[in-house]
């Protein structure tokens, strides 16, 4: 949404959990309290919550080995390289079990208003591909969350991510 100052400013706000309904005022409309599910998905690590307001009242988070990517060459690159994919395989089943136990529900019964979702994009679309989290999957926000790496202090802060409003402010067009 545009909005443009006495002085003929004008600003974009992309606010969280769009689209403000017509008339709707954009304070009003990011004060609001929501119930938001979240889930936070790496290779190696994964975090699922369930926050009314900013209050975090469900949450489970994990973790699984991964190694990082081989860069040497050799006949034993591939069997590392078949090695890493199966723990890769592994931990997303992993965080798409949290997410399950921690998310399904509440989205079925229709308490969730949205589901934010951070971390790597990938690893995201691998574990919102398991069946049971087909209404999870419907409540996904647009806005990923760039994250570090999924613990339990990171899912406690990512109100403040999730919540933010974007501004953005064009490129003045002054003439030189």
């Amino acid at each position: 949404m545009t909005h443009t100052g006495h002085d003929g400013a004008v600003v974009t706000c992309e606010p969280p959990f769009p689209p403000l309904a017509p008339g709707d005022d954009l304070l009003a409309h990011v004060a609001r309290e929501r119930t938001v599910g979240v889930l936070l998905v790496r290779l190696g690590g994964h975090a699922a919550g369930v926050f009314a307001g900013r209050r975090l009242v469900a949450s489970k988070t994990g973790a699984r080995l991964v190694h990082g990517r081989h860069r040497a060459g050799g006949s034993s690159s591939g069997r590392f390289a078949r090695r890493r994919a199966g723990q890769a395989r592994v931990a997303l089943q992993a965080a798409a079990g949290v997410a399950v136990h921690v998310l399904r529900a509440p989205a079925e019964r229709g308490e969730l208003e949205a589901v934010v979702l951070g971390g790597d994009r990938a690893a995201l679309t691998t574990v919102l591909e398991d069946p049971r989290l087909a209404a999870v999957r419907a409540l996904a926000a647009e806005r990923v969350l760039d994250v570090p790496d999924p613990r339990r202090a990171v899912l406690e802060a990512s109100p403040d991510r999730f919540l933010a409003t974007i501004v953005r402010i064009p490129p003045s067009r002054s003439s030189i």
